[in-house]
């Protein structure tokens, strides 16, 4: 179980290198990934929404979270799950983030 909580550490560092190229901050500290589920074959699930349902880098943010997940050593298949529900709002932000963004 640990190996599947230190892999679930690396993919999370990994999400971190993605931004949405119209924000300066990274997707998970902008509260866009919902969820990050590891099974037991280490596939990885990723449940994520983004700002906005027509956001035009949608494409280019949601392969780029496939692409560098699956460079993560040890992970087999990645499925990203897109979601609008809940839909995202400035809360999600974490704290790091909303002092890049001017929100403290």
């Amino acid at each position: 179980m640990s190996d599947l909580l230190a892999l679930e550490g690396k993919i999370v560092n990994m999400l971190k290198t993605v931004y949405d190229p119209e924000i300066p901050v990274n997707i998970y500290d902008l509260g866009l990934i919902y969820e990050v589920l590891v099974d037991d074959d280490k596939n990885v699930t990723i449940t994520m929404t983004l700002t906005a349902p027509n956001c035009p880098a949608a494409d280019f943010i949601l392969e780029d979270v496939r692409y560098k997940v699956e460079s993560v050593p040890g992970v087999n298949n990645v499925i990203v799950d897109l979601t609008f529900e809940p839909q995202w709002t400035k809360d999600m932000l974490s704290e790091e983030a909303k002092l890049e963004l001017g929100f403290l």
